[in-house]
């Protein structure tokens, strides 16, 4: 584990966060298969998604923040949220969980302390699974979700198509509630 770890806050997202946080998400939306959305969004345009994320409930948003700088100033490197899974009300128990960094930020256990976090947070909440998308091929985000407990359910084979090809994505499922572990 790296010094750089420590210089880390993880927080609830707010938001003053928002013009951040899109530019982290239209970073993966212009370079990568990871999200299928193909065109960049405005703040504007994600902040129905932002006010959907709640500092209490089901679903969260948890930010990180480089700490090197002022208290209060310090860059997003990344966030990780938890969204309903699917409109339908007897999915209600269910969420689906995602982390995404700022480019660079990687390779540091961001995306470890922000799960640690979410999972703390939604610690106490009626939820029964949790579920991940990833988009393959993402080394990475499958250690990361397996190092918290998901397990592999199954995959979508070219379920999406992308910078002229089609991508699969693998999902996987993690038990919450009573007598689960949050930390995997």
């Amino acid at each position: 584990m790296t010094s750089e770890r420590t210089d880390v806050q993880v927080r609830a997202g707010v938001e003053s966060d928002l013009g951040a946080l899109t530019k982290i998400y239209n970073h993966y939306v212009r370079e990568t298969p990871i999200t299928f959305d193909t065109a960049v969004l405005t703040p504007e345009e994600r902040r129905p998604w932002l006010l959907s994320h709640l500092q209490d409930g089901p679903h969260r948003l948890m930010v990180a923040t480089d700490t090197d700088r002022e208290p209060g100033s310090g860059r997003i490197l990344g966030y990780a949220t938890s969204s309903g899974f699917r409109p339908k009300p007897a999915y209600v128990t269910s969420v689906e969980v995602s982390v995404y960094l700022a480019p660079g930020a990687g390779g540091r256990g961001i995306g470890t302390l922000l799960y640690e976090a979410l999972f703390e947070a939604l610690a106490g909440e009626d939820l029964h699974r949790a579920y991940a998308g990833v988009a393959q091929p993402n080394e990475a985000s499958v250690r990361l979700h397996e190092r918290f407990g998901f397990r592999h359910v199954g995959t979508y084979r070219e379920v999406g198509r992308k910078f002229g090809r089609y991508w699969d994505v693998a999902w996987y499922e993690k038990e919450l509630g009573p007598g689960s572990d949050p930390a995997g």
